[in-house]
């Protein structure tokens, strides 16, 4: 006995606009978010700056000049995102000497696509500075 009740559904249409216009919103909504994102990454080069910066007070305390390099103060970097890590950013300390240093946070990665990657570096100070906006 085949069944003569008619069963309310959407076509193809119905469900074409929907999923068209839930996709605009999300083009609309992506810049916004991507924003949110850069900000949380750069948390983490300030972090990692920070801690560079007390480990560096401490070597400076125990020797009376700031260490040249990130092996002499025992921090150990994790592995950026394309060694397989988690890190966006790359760390060195580019200068030191007996009464300064400067420790510099690179990011691995283009987030905008314009060529220029985000720069912070900290100071014998702990005054902490975007060098170079992305």
């Amino acid at each position: 006995m085949p069944l003569k009740k008619k069963v309310s559904a959407y076509n193809l249409q119905e469900l074409l606009v929907v999923l068209v216009i839930i996709g605009i919103l999300i083009l609309i909504a992506m810049p916004n978010f991507m924003g949110v994102v850069n900000r949380a990454k750069s948390i983490e080069a300030q972090q990692n700056l920070k801690t560079i910066y007390g480990f560096q007070k401490s070597y400076y305390y125990m020797h009376s000049k700031y260490a040249n390099d990130l092996k002499s103060i025992d921090y150990i970097p994790n592995l950026t995102t394309k060694e397989g890590g988690s890190a966006n950013y790359t760390y060195q300390i580019t200068e030191a000497s007996s009464s300064s240093f400067k420790a510099r946070a690179v990011a691995v990665e283009d987030r905008d696509g314009d060529g220029v990657k985000n720069i912070w570096e900290i100071d014998n100070f702990g005054t902490l500075k975007e060098v170079v906006k992305d």
